[in-house]
């Protein structure tokens, strides 16, 4: 009997399986890029990462918006990234009390690693306390840009207390 494998067939029906595979991977991936997901913000004093998260937009020369700042972490060379910044510079001029920082992934390593990118642009939403309520990964269109600004609720918040333990 004859290996499935060694008959120009079963080549043939292993190729389109595996075919078949890949096309659905990179078909969810396509339809979660931009999607974004909520955080539950945390009670009390503000994670250690959402405090690193906020010294890095003031160390741009940034502040937070009184409802929400989209945080986009980008790469120089990533178009997606640029097609995210357009969209999200447009929300901010229709949408009162909103913010947009870009911040190069690459000039922030430390920040990337306790946030755990994985990819640009990646866009931390963040509620007008500094403590992120959503994240999305990938291009972000205008619908998905709508969407993520009604997880931060309207009121305006107050600055999250900051722990005893200060970086150095």
């Amino acid at each position: 009997m004859t290996s499935l494998l060694t008959t120009t067939g079963g080549r043939a029906v292993l190729l389109v399986v595996l075919l078949g595979i890949v096309s659905a991977a990179w078909w969810v991936r396509a339809q979660r890029s931009g999607t974004v997901r909520s955080v539950r913000p945390s009670r009390g004093s503000a994670p250690p990462a959402d405090l690193l998260l906020l010294d890095a937009v003031q160390a741009a020369g940034a502040t937070i918006g009184r409802r929400a700042t989209f945080v986009q972490l980008s790469s120089e060379v990533c178009t997606p990234c640029r097609r995210t910044a357009a969209v999200l510079s447009r929300l901010v001029d229709d949408a009162p009390g909103v913010a947009h920082v870009e911040l190069d992934a690459a000039q922030h390593p430390e920040l990337v690693r306790t946030l755990r990118v994985l990819r640009t642009p990646t866009v931390i939403v963040l509620d007008g306390a500094g403590l992120e309520r959503g994240r999305s990964s990938g291009a972000m269109t205008p619908t998905q840009a709508l969407v993520a600004l009604d997880v931060v609720p309207e009121v305006e918040a107050q600055r999250p207390a900051r722990s005893e333990t200060r970086r150095a």
